[in-house]
């Protein structure tokens, strides 16, 4: 079970005594966030909620309405937003002595007071006041799904949302959203009511998803291995507008050229496309998404190693020259660029 659909058990009326939701997944987390003040039926003009948001609130009141009785009800729910003092961030809102005396109430909490604490981020296990909270609290985590988790979530999600698609959209939408569970969320609802009722295509993916940074980036690279000088500059004007800048530009494109040239390495070894998947991953120390081996292997096809070799080093020497400011940073982006039309 998922942070989302564990929320969605909860009920307003068996709350615990403390509950925490935290999570280092922004996304995920925020989600998360919405759907748990939904299912406790938040309202901040209602006088049994007490809101403060920890990054500007002052902590006396904080603790006045922790350890007050409820006015109109047998429970009151307090919730503090913005809790960073419990995580690994540098960011600080409360002196030592205001958590001293957040860790008494956490000790003895008032038992008509029904504590929610929302701390983005990774909780700093070394302090004692969340030592308290995993002993005591309700702890739910909005971390990073691991893909099988995210796809078995999201299959769920098209079947009940009653979307339709085509063999082999799913996963293209799951690449194109780059296995990030808010965006895939944001995504799967656009699509519901872009196509309402019809069958989801892979040509609808392409016109109706707003590209990312990765996709311009490929078709980039297509442009110049086609060599389509004019309309490679003008996509690169367009990023620039947009406020990329040619560091990072360049760091994806290696990126991409790396995994390039990595499958084809490994396929001319005899490697299949899951020992591809495997050996990545040992390499890399994380998983590597298969959809983007499969989608490597597709796009390298046709592309020599000697080529895919000289690209990652010219890449890789613009990448120095950029950062040691041997020229202007966007002369060298459109050199490199050039360079690699004139290898094809």
């Amino acid at each position: 079970m998922n942070i989302i659909e564990e929320i969605q058990t909860i009920k307003k009326e068996k709350l615990g005594l403390v509950t925490v939701l935290t999570g280092d997944d922004p996304g995920q987390f925020q989600l998360a966030k919405s759907a748990f003040l939904k299912q406790i039926a938040f309202d901040a003009s209602d006088l049994a909620y007490a809101y403060f948001d920890m990054s500007e609130s002052d902590y006396t009141q904080v603790d006045l309405d922790l350890v007050s009785l409820p006015f109109f009800s047998d429970e009151k729910i307090v919730l503090l937003d913005y809790f960073a003092d419990l995580t690994t961030d540098k960011k600080r809102y409360l002196t030592d002595d205001e958590l001293k005396q957040f860790e008494v109430y956490l000790e003895n909490p008032v038992d008509t007071t029904r504590l929610v604490i929302f701390a983005q981020g990774k909780l700093d296990s070394k302090r004692r006041l969340v030592k308290i909270l995993k002993r005591d609290a309700r702890v739910l985590e909005a971390n990073e799904m691991k893909e099988a988790d995210l796809k078995n979530y999201f299959q769920k999600e098209v079947a009940r949302l009653g979307i339709q698609m085509e063999p082999g959209v799913f996963e293209e939408l799951l690449v194109k959203s780059n296995l990030d569970f808010a965006e895939m969320t944001k995504n799967l609802v656009f699509l519901q009511s872009y196509k309402a009722g019809a069958v989801i295509s892979h040509q609808d993916i392409q016109l109706a998803i707003p590209k990312t940074l990765q996709d311009n980036l490929f078709d980039l690279t297509q442009l110049i291995l086609s060599k389509k000088i004019n309309q490679a500059q003008s996509l690169v004007r367009d990023l620039r507008l947009q406020g990329e800048d040619e560091i990072k530009l360049l760091a994806v494109l290696l990126t991409q050229f790396r995994t390039y040239l990595q499958v084809q390495l490994l396929t001319h070894e005899g490697r299949g496309e899951q020992q591809i998947v495997t050996e990545l991953s040992d390499i890399q120390g994380r998983k590597v998404n298969p959809y983007q081996v499969k989608f490597a292997l597709r796009d390298s096809r046709g592309l020599s190693l000697g080529f895919l070799k000289e690209v990652v080093r010219l890449l890789i020497k613009t990448d120095y020259q950029i950062k040691t400011g041997v020229y202007e940073k966007d002369f060298l982006f459109d050199m490199t660029l050039l360079k690699i039309a004139n290898l094809v």
